[in-house]
């Protein structure tokens, strides 16, 4: 593969990360990892809730430091690097991208369900007149046709994305459909496409490289697969495959090794890999960020976490649904405890 365009990677372990340590980072991992992959070259760094701006809540955890203060800790050490925030309409609002700008937050991801752009409007066009680099962001790819998808592609760049995603929450597409996605899109629309992957079935980086193939610019990884569900395409991994076929990124492979293995190795609570819970997601098309709600769930009713996602994937259920996951459980539980019928 010969690749003689820019290609820029977005670090999203300090957001997606979160999911995997239930949003418990402090401001001392912010600030090391921060600056680590500053100094390793990495243009861009997301740095937010794992569900996003004002994310700490009841229903999607709590975090243990105010994300706000994240932000700031982390534009207080990246000189080089552009700190990125994420937001779900919805969840979060224009005061909280606001006050993100104030702190120095230079780029707004704006996500949304895959066929429900047309929430993202104020959200898009208030991080554009605040100067923000702004990424239109569709979650759960899989869940909709390539046509449906190039339709809502086109109306993030109608308010004014300079990109938008394919991103695959449930690690669920195979090299095929990111193809079809991708090249439909490099073909429809006159933005920056990007892609961002999940491990679940063991694809991230397979699927990575195709969208890279295909014309994807703006590529995700998270480093150590610091992610939800089996994390995302491994940053380091990543940097260095992209090395070896001589694709230039600026980052500084060994850097990346480095900071991988000395500071963000020791926060990881268990190793990042392929679980039943994580096989499932990807199985099932279910969001990464259910599994550990899907695990607690399944100790506090007695079933196997595996019949709920695999249910929650029957419902269609998405981000923002996570109340479903202990009414499936309890559904699951009380059928379970009622006599056979004969």
């Amino acid at each position: 593969m010969t690749i003689e365009r820019d290609l820029f990677i977005t670090e999203v372990a300090l957001r997606d990360g979160s999911h995997a340590i239930s949003h418990q980072f402090t401001v001392d991992q912010v600030l090391q990892v921060t600056k680590a992959l500053n100094d390793a070259g990495v243009p861009y760094i997301e740095v937010s809730h794992g569900d996003g701006l004002s994310g700490s809540s009841l229903q999607y955890g709590f975090s243990k430091t105010n994300e706000m203060e994240l932000i700031e800790a982390a534009v207080s050490v990246a000189d080089q690097a552009k700190i990125a925030v994420l937001l779900l309409p919805g969840i979060g609002t224009v005061k909280d991208l606001k006050e993100a700008a104030s702190l120095g937050a230079k780029m707004a991801r704006i996500a949304t369900h895959v066929t429900e752009a047309d929430v993202a409007p104020q959200h898009i066009q208030a991080a554009k007149e605040l100067g923000m680099e702004t990424v239109g962001f569709l979650m759960m790819s899989h869940m909709a046709e390539v046509d449906k998808l190039v339709e809502q592609a086109k109306l993030m760049e109608s308010y004014g994305a300079d990109s938008v995603y394919v991103v695959d929450s449930a690690g669920a597409l195979l090299p095929d459909g990111v193809r079809q996605r991708i090249r439909a899109l490099k073909q429809s629309v006159g933005i920056n496409i990007g892609f961002h992957a999940h491990n679940n079935l063991s694809l991230a980086m397979a699927n990575t490289l195709v969208a890279i193939e295909e014309g994807a610019t703006r590529i995700d990884g998270s480093v150590r697969c610091l992610g939800a569900g089996a994390g995302n395409t491994q940053t380091e991994v990543l940097v260095a495959v992209l090395d070896r076929m001589g694709v230039k990124t600026g980052i500084d492979v060994y850097k990346m090794m480095d900071l991988a293995e000395e500071i963000v190795a020791p926060i990881l609570q268990t190793p990042q890999e392929i679980t039943r819970e994580s096989l499932t997601l990807g199985y099932a098309g279910v969001y990464s960020s259910f599994a550990l709600h899907a695990k607690r769930a399944a100790a506090r009713f007695g079933v196997d976490s595996r019949d709920i996602l695999t249910e929650l994937g029957k419902r269609k259920v998405v981000g923002g649904q996570e109340d479903m996951i202990w009414d499936v459980a309890e559904e699951i539980a009380a059928s379970a405890k009622s006599p056979a019928k004969v």
